[in-house]
């Protein structure tokens, strides 16, 4: 339960960081490598459109590992088929830790992959309860 509460938490705050930058926050040095900063620090329009939609994705993504963990009734989500899709996330994590670290603003760096990273644990964790 321990594991996907974690998960969960991290996922939000992950989701809640793109939901921002989406919307405008002046972070954008620390997303995408650094490359898509404007000079105002916001994102530029195209990458605003794509952390919207990884707000969107993240928020699926947790939504099904807190179901996985059986922490809300999701019918079939417990099955193998659901640890299947964690390991499916495991990987994109674990990719996702290694472009993190190669980001060039530290909160990236340290951050998101210190983030990705603790998930990617996480639901290797879940993944084999």
């Amino acid at each position: 339960m321990t594991l996907g509460i974690t998960a969960g938490v991290l996922l939000l705050l992950a989701a809640g960081f793109q939901a921002l930058l989406a919307a405008g926050a002046p972070w954008a040095a620390a997303a995408y490598g650094g490359r898509a900063a404007q000079p105002d620090g916001r994102l530029a329009p195209a990458y605003r459109i794509a952390s919207a939609a990884t707000t969107v994705v993240l928020v699926g993504i947790g939504w099904f590992v807190v179901a996985v963990a059986g922490l809300v009734h999701t019918p079939g989500a417990a099955e193998w088929s659901g640890r299947r899709g964690l390991w499916v996330l495991v990987a994109l994590f674990g990719v996702n830790t290694l472009a993190n670290a190669t980001g060039r603003h530290p909160a990236e760096r340290w951050g998101a992959g210190g983030v990705t990273a603790l998930l990617t644990v996480l639901l290797a964790l879940l993944a084999t309860r």
